[in-house]
């Protein structure tokens, strides 16, 4: 009995895993659509926050989703915008963030339930650490969503006022 419980679980939180790799591409896509609604100039404004402004900020996102999956794929990670610079267009920056964020749900949507348990290894200058695949996805999706946040406060600074809505409950219930 406590085995088919353990079952459930595991099964539930693969579920629940490869929904938010779904969710986070969809929030993804909506924030991106509606940015590239608005003036290319406004990507550049300089706005106190984490990263000084839109750009910056989706170009994180990206580097951060690229850096994850080949974590949890046990690759060689890419070289960071962030160390090395990004030297692209806006343009750029909205297909990067949407094609990676669908090569990431790609991913998470064809591993098996032992695959998400599997322990996964990485080496930064700044950290280390040995984890559950599931555990080191859940972390990108989720600073994925810290980040957007700050990309919707830095838009509101900039008198941008028709965000979309990419809340979680949003995209199970409309999206």
């Amino acid at each position: 009995m406590i085995l088919e419980t353990e079952q459930k679980t595991t099964l539930a939180g693969a579920t629940l895993i490869q929904d938010f790799a779904a969710y986070n591409a969809w929030a993804n896509k909506r924030l991106v659509d509606w940015l590239q609604t608005k003036s290319a100039e406004l990507m550049d404004e300089v706005v106190p926050s984490s990263f000084p402004g839109l750009k910056e900020t989706l170009v994180h996102i990206w580097d951060t989703e690229r850096f994850w999956l080949a974590v949890v794929q046990q690759v060689e990670p890419p070289i960071s915008f962030r160390l090395h610079g990004f030297n692209g267009t806006v343009d750029d920056v909205f297909d990067g963030i949407v094609s990676q964020s669908e090569a990431f749900t790609d991913y998470i949507q064809s591993l098996s339930d032992k695959s998400l348990q599997e322990y996964v290894t990485f080496d930064t200058p700044w950290v280390s650490g040995t984890q559950p695949r599931a555990n080191f996805i859940q972390h990108c999706l989720n600073h994925s969503t810290y980040h957007r946040g700050q990309v919707v406060t830095i838009g509101r600074v900039l008198g941008l006022t028709d965000a979309p809505m990419t809340d979680y409950s949003f995209y199970l219930l409309v999206g």
